[in-house]
C-alpha cells in the first residue's frame, strides 16, 4: 500500500536530527511562573484564587470562562503574587496569575475516575483542563461533545509532527506509547462505531515500528504511514490523507465523521482519566544551531522560555531570529521572559535571520505557491487583494480557506511574505463576519 498524502505541500529541510535522539529530561522551575489567563481558543478563564493564597501542585487557580473554554492548574506550589497583564508569545499582554514557587512540589491528591460512563469521562477531560496541545489549545472536552456522536467512525490521532526541528511528539511515541494508546482507547469508548488511526510521517520509522507492535493486538486501532510532505499534520490534510474526505473552513471534522487529536493530548486524557491529573507540564522541544545542547524537556507550565533555554546549555552563539513553536507556523519572539502554556510546544534559535536578510521583489507568476498550497486557492493573487484591502474580492477568491501554513512563502522565488498578508485579510475578515 502506499504512502498516505494529501495535494500540494512541500519538502523543508526538517532539521530534527539535532534533538530526535536526545531522551526527555524533566526540569523543575525555579522562581515564579506565570499562567496567563487565555491559553487556549474561546473565552479566558477566570481566576479563582486571589493575591496572598497559597497554591498546590495540581490546585485548579482558574476557571473555564465558558462552555469553549479550560481550566487552568498551578505547575508548582507557593503564594500568589498578583494577578496582572503579562507579555505572551503573541505579542498581547494578557491577564495573568503570577505564583512564586516556594521549592517544596506539595501536591493536591489525585482521584481517577472510576465510573466509566461517557459523561463521566467527558466530565474528567474538562475538568482537567485539556485543550489542544498540539498547539491550536480547542478545548478537547468540546471535541468529543459532537452533536451527532454516532456518526463519528474515524478518530485521528496526529502523529504526523510535520514541522521542522520540533521532535516532542516522537519522543513521546517512543518513550510512553503506552499512554498515548491508553489514551485512544479512551476515546474510543466514547464512540463505538469508530476505529483509531495513528498518523505517523515515515521519517519516523521507529515510531512507527513500536507503535504497530504494540497495536497488533487492538482490534480498532491502525498505525498509518503517511508520506513525510508538509502540512501533513495540518486538520483537513491529515483528514483528506487517511480517509479521502475534504473539508472546508466551514465545516468541523465532524462533519466529515472524524475526530483529530495531537499526541500529547492523548497522553493527557489517559492521566485525567487514569490517575485524575490535569494540565500541568508538557513535552518541549529546544532545537537550533544556536542551542548548546538541543533537547527534549517535560516543564512546567508557567515557567519562562528563558528557564529552559537555560537547561539546553543555553546559546552557542547569539541568535539572529528565535521561534515559538515550527519554523512555518510559529511566532518570532523578542525575548524569552515570556512564559510557557499549554500549547508551548518548542523554541528554536538560529545563528541566521533568513527570512530578513531576504529582498523582496515583485511577483513573476511562476505558481509555485498554486502547487504548494493544501488548500488549492491562489496565495498570490489572494496577498494582492490583502494589500490592497480588498475584502470582496479576497472572499470571492475563497481567501478563508487558507490554513496559513506558510508553504507558499516558503517556496516564493520573490520572497513575497503572502502568508502574512493573508493570514492579516483573514482576520480582518473574519471579524467583520461575526458583527454581521
Amino acid at each position: 500500500m502506499g504512502l498516505l498524502t494529501f495535494k500540494g505541500g512541500l519538502h523543508p529541510y526538517d532539521g530534527k536530527e539535532l534533538s530526535k535522539d536526545k531522551p526527555i529530561t524533566e526540569y523543575l522551575p525555579q522562581g515564579e511562573l506565570v499562567y496567563p489567563l487565555s491559553q487556549h481558543i474561546g473565552a479566558p478563564a477566570v481566576a479563582c484564587v486571589k493575591k496572598g493564597d497559597r497554591v498546590l501542585v495540581g490546585q485548579k487557580i482558574a476557571e473555564a470562562g465558558g462552555f469553549v473554554s479550560a481550566n487552568i492548574y498551578s505547575s508548582v506550589s507557593g503564594t500568589v503574587k498578583k494577578i496582572e497583564p503579562r507579555m505572551t508569545v503573541s505579542g498581547n499582554k494578557v491577564n495573568s496569575i503570577i505564583v512564586e514557587n516556594d521549592g517544596e512540589y506539595e501536591t493536591v491528591s489525585f482521584q481517577p475516575v472510576t465510573e466509566k460512563t461517557n459523561e463521566a469521562i467527558i466530565n474528567a477531560v474538562k475538568e482537567a483542563g485539556i485543550v489542544g496541545l498540539g498547539g491550536a489549545g480547542f478545548p478537547t472536552h468540546v471535541k468529543l461533545s459532537p452533536k451527532e456522536p454516532e456518526k463519528i467512525d474515524t478518530i485521528i490521532i496526529n502523529a504526523a509532527e510535520c514541522e521542522p526541528y520540533i521532535t516532542a511528539d516522537y519522543r513521546c511515541m517512543m518513550e510512553i506509547p503506552e499512554q498515548l494508546i491508553s489514551g485512544l482507547n479512551i476515546m474510543l469508548s466514547l464512540f463505538p462505531k469508530a476505529k483509531g488511526v495513528i498518523g505517523i510521517e515515515d521519517n519516523k520509522p521507529e515510531a512507527i515500528a513500536k507503535l504497530t507492535e504494540m497495536c497488533k493486538n487492538e482490534s480498532r486501532i491502525e498505525v498509518a504511514a503517511l508520506k513525510t510532505k508538509y502540512p501533513q499534520g495540518a486538520e483537513r490534510s491529515l483528514i483528506f490523507a487517511v480517509t479521502g474526505r475534504a473539508i472546508n473552513s466551514s465545516m468541523l471534522p465532524a462533519d466529515a465523521g472524524c475526530i483529530v487529536d495531537n499526541v500529547e493530548t492523548l497522553v493527557a486524557i489517559n492521566r485525567a482519566v487514569k490517575e485524575g491529573k490535569p494540565v500541568m507540564d508538557r513535552i518541549f522541544t529546544v532545537t537550533g544551531d544556536a542551542v548548546a545542547n538541543p533537547g527534549n524537556f517535560e516543564y512546567c507550565i508557567g515557567m519562562s522560555y528563558a528557564e529552559i533555554l537555560e537547561e539546553a546549555g543555553g546559546f552557542k552563539e547569539d541568535p539572529e531570529k528565535m521561534i515559538s513553536g515550527g519554523p512555518m507556523m510559529g511566532f518570532a519572539v523578542f525575548s524569552l521572559e515570556i512564559p510557557t502554556t499549554k500549547t508551548s510546544s518548542s523554541l528554536l534559535c538560529f545563528k541566521k535571520d533568513d527570512v530578513s536578510a531576504s529582498e523582496v521583489t515583485a511577483c513573476i507568476n511562476c505558481g509555485r505557491c498554486v502547487d504548494a498550497c493544501p488548500s488549492r486557492i491562489i496565495p498570490s493573487r489572494l496577498a494582492d487583494f490583502a494589500e490592497r484591502h480588498d475584502e470582496e474580492a479576497f472572499l470571492k477568491f475563497n481567501g478563508l480557506e487558507c490554513v496559513e501554513c506558510g508553504s507558499c512563502s516558503y517556496v516564493c522565488p520573490a520572497k513575497r511574505q503572502l502568508k502574512q498578508a493573508i493570514g492579516s485579510m483573514r482576520k480582518t475578515a473574519l471579524a467583520n463576519k461575526k458583527k454581521k
